[in-house]
């Protein structure tokens, strides 16, 4: 594998605009995924969230578009989330090396009219969520015959969002002949279904085990009762440094969280689905320049959210599913920085989080909370 990305067989525009934005050494997934994408081979991979995945298939798409100048999409990226697909748009811009190639950002949320000129006018590159996409395509607003790279990104998520006819629909409408790039946090059920029916010869790319959190983020698991939980919080917010990223399970208690911190003296917002996207693009930035401290989020943010150096997860109300631990935590500790992930069970969840515990294989540091100062290991 590369050691840097001056190794990869990439034009010197673009490893010009990668040095400007300090990338020189590629991440595992990158080093692994990078090198067969610029043969043109597909590729499936699955990586913890945190890897670099995004800059594992924008270069080799850049690659390609730069090698047909075309005035039409010739790549498409598929995401669950309005977040992601915001954020993977982002990284495009950052890295082209010509602010000619355009790209066009399709999620539902946003004025369609401005989406739709922008591919009328020639964007070379489509990031989408899958059900704006597919109502354009119903409508016949847009067209995908030259689309010569796909690439499905978290499409574990996209599945468990209800997305399956939606991409069955969207692929039905691209050219059989492309290139086809998948990344999954997991190649479980429905994963595997898609891979097998939408990738061919793919090279596989597994990197680190997908199924557990990272071993650089500290797990530890407080008892402690509903009426204490606040208080809990409070406490550890005063006694670690950095950023926060608190979950909880509903709409109504994350606003009620956030602005009761607020009343605390903590800078704190919040985000989740019943926010417009003005409202959450609002909140993601003030979180990410660290004008709020503290963000309080249900699992809409728990794949939707890039923001390097959170010091702090704190799993708030305890999740339903391990999974959703997997993908909350991960929040923490990325590119093998310390993080640490606190989570929060009541005396009659203790079953529950112990299901999570077996479910992946880990253990964590428990603490109960007779007050908020007082947690006994």
């Amino acid at each position: 594998m590369s050691n840097q990305f001056s190794q990869f067989s990439i034009s010197p525009a673009l490893l010009a605009k990668l040095n400007h934005n300090k990338f020189t050494t590629p991440t595992p997934v990158q080093a692994g995924a990078i090198p067969p994408a610029l043969e043109g081979r597909d590729v499936l991979a699955t990586a913890q969230t945190g890897t670099g995945k995004t800059l594992s298939f924008l270069l080799p798409i850049i690659e390609m578009l730069q090698k047909t100048p075309e005035k039409t999409a010739n790549a498409l990226v598929l995401l669950p989330t309005r977040e992601l697909a915001m954020q993977v748009e982002k990284a495009y811009r950052t890295i082209r090396p010509s602010a000619n190639d355009m790209v066009a950002l399709v999620v539902g949320g946003l004025a369609e009219g401005p989406q739709l000129d922008t591919i009328r006018r020639g964007a070379r590159l489509i990031v989408a969520t899958p059900g704006r996409l597919e109502d354009y395509i119903k409508r016949r607003l847009v067209k995908l015959d030259n689309i010569k790279m796909l690439v499905f990104d978290e499409v574990d998520r996209m599945l468990d969002m209800g997305f399956q006819p939606a991409i069955a629909r969207i692929c039905a409408e691209l050219p059989k002949q492309r290139q086809t790039l998948c990344y999954s946090a997991t190649l479980e059920g429905q994963v595997k279904d898609v891979a097998q029916k939408y990738l061919t010869n793919p090279v596989r790319i597994e990197i680190g085990n997908v199924s557990k959190p990272a071993e650089s983020v500290d797990l530890r698991a407080f008892e402690v009762t509903k009426e204490n939980k606040q208080e809990l919080l409070e406490h550890l917010l005063g006694q670690d440094q950095g950023s926060f990223l608190v979950f909880v399970r509903t709409k109504h208690g994350a606003d009620r969280l956030a602005h009761r911190l607020s009343r605390s003296g903590h800078a704190a917002t919040q985000i989740h689905g019943d926010r417009s996207q003005s409202q959450r693009n609002s909140a993601l930035r003030s979180f990410t320049e660290g004008r709020h401290r503290v963000l309080v989020a249900t699992d809409v943010a728990a794949r939707g959210i890039d923001v390097k150096n959170i010091a702090h997860v704190v799993n708030y109300d305890l999740p339903k599913l391990a999974e959703d631990f997997v993908h909350r935590v991960g929040r923490t500790g990325r590119a093998s920085r310390k993080g640490v992930a606190s989570t929060f069970a009541m005396p009659d969840e203790k079953r529950e989080l112990q299901k999570i515990e077996r479910a992946l294989s880990i253990q964590m540091k428990r603490y109960r909370v007779r007050s908020a100062e007082t947690a006994v290991a």
